[in-house]
């Protein structure tokens, strides 16, 4: 978040987020999430947008400092004196109703980060228990603070380095940093997360008999000389570069996992997350996707390392959430690759951003300015193309990405544009 002292904009009461999303097929996306291996995670998905899209607060109008449209608002803005008032007395979003023997326990690590938060959405929306692990280095409480206080939901302030007790059906094991700049901040700590912290969760796996799924990366591929990379693609890493704390963490913990499987009978999944984009995430963890949208908002040029022409394919978070709840509710103990195959080079992908942004503002009144594409130095060990071979996930999964890069995309300008004018950045 922004250091800014400035009063917050207020957002727009009364705002309505609701718009036809057009999938990949051209067909409006209703729901998200599918019945599937006897387990229901299908939610509408404009009760999901809800979650995300709704103002942090609202401002007060009347002179007691209360709002016409504060029903379930957690805080409200006064702007007569530059403050914010809090309330525990607020409407959770709605749930499914489940009898006891159709409600899960479930663990999220990792559950207040930019992922996880999504995923936490789901299950919770999805009816089950939900226990969030978190220490808060990237993850933040705002990401899952409209759920806490819910009978469902737990929230929990640990560290996975360290043991943790809890009788669980599932786990979700996401904790680690994931952007470079937060995991090339402390690598040692970033491969005791890995490692340390996987064993953790495993051993709590093999206590309670929980069915344990990590989320592994397409790091695990390196700088790839296949591509695209399938699942049993061994890979091409730099174990002693600066992206190695990550790429090696992950691997070891890969390795980790199918000790415990083929050693304890731990049932395991393994989700390799090949780049995802979408709302809540961190806008300054340096990835190409939020650094490419609020510079585009601001009015910046965007910056672009090398010489534009590496690839990356980009995939919408709620597409990654749909494929994690798939895989771990399956019968499929290998790993599998979750992830876009529409491909860009990173030149391409800064065109499309802009093009997003102007289309945006211009639909709210707004003349944006011509922006221009600035060249920087490729940072170390960069890899040069990266695609998924999702022909695992279409087969044993049934799952394929239905967003498009562009409706993802303009998804995220709206939510970063909603922060901005709340002055959260």
């Amino acid at each position: 978040m922004s250091a800014t002292t400035a009063a917050p904009a207020a957002p727009v009461n009364g705002a309505s987020s609701e718009r036809i999303i057009l999938g990949k097929d051209g067909k409006p996306i209703v729901t998200v999430g599918f019945k599937r291996f006897g387990f229901d995670s299908e939610v509408p998905l404009e009760s999901l947008r809800q979650l995300y899209l709704r103002p942090q607060y609202i401002k007060a109008t009347a002179e007691d400092g209360s709002s016409a449209d504060d029903a379930g608002a957690k805080a409200i803005y006064h702007p007569k004196d530059g403050t914010i008032s809090y309330t525990t007395l607020s409407r959770f979003p709605p749930v499914k109703f489940l009898p006891p023997s159709e409600r899960k326990r479930i663990l999220v690590t990792g559950g207040a980060g930019f992922v996880g938060s999504h995923l936490v959405d789901r299950l919770m929306m999805l009816g089950h228990e939900v226990t969030v692990l978190d220490n808060f280095f990237t993850g933040s409480r705002t990401t899952v603070n409209h759920w806490v206080g819910h009978p469902n939901f737990e929230m929990v302030r640990h560290d996975v380095v360290e043991p943790f007790m809890i009788e669980c059906d599932q786990i979700y094991h996401l904790a680690c940093p994931a952007s470079p700049p937060h995991y090339q901040y402390n690598a040692v700590k970033t491969i005791k997360t890995s490692f340390m912290g996987t064993l953790n969760m495993l051993g709590l796996a093999k206590r309670t008999k929980a069915r344990f799924l990590i989320s592994s990366t397409s790091e695990v591929y390196g700088d790839p000389e296949v591509h695209p990379q399938p699942e049993d693609y061994w890979g091409h890493v730099n174990p002693i570069g600066i992206r190695a704390c990550y790429d090696e963490g992950k691997r070891v913990a890969e390795t980790l996992t199918y000790g415990y499987h083929r050693q304890d009978n731990v049932d395991v999944r393994v989700v390799r997350i090949f780049n995802t984009y979408g709302p809540r995430m961190n806008p300054y963890d340096g990835r190409v996707v939020s650094n490419f949208i609020i510079q585009a908002l601001k009015g910046e040029d965007l910056t672009v390392y090398g010489d534009g022409t590496q690839s990356r394919s980009f995939q919408y978070v709620h597409d990654l959430i749909d494929g994690m709840i798939a895989l771990m509710n399956s019968n499929e103990t290998r790993p599998v690759n979750i992830g876009n195959t529409d491909e860009f080079t990173i030149g391409e992908f800064a065109e499309v951003v802009a093009e997003v942004v102007a289309k945006v503002q211009k639909e709210d009144g707004i003349e944006a300015p011509k922006i221009k594409i600035v060249y920087k130095p490729l940072p170390g060990d960069d890899p040069q193309r990266r695609r998924p071979d999702t022909t695992r996930a279409k087969e044993v999964l049934d799952w394929q990405p239905r967003w498009s890069v562009r409706m993802g995309v303009e998804e995220m300008v709206r939510y970063y544009k909603a922060k901005m004018a709340e002055g959260d950045l």
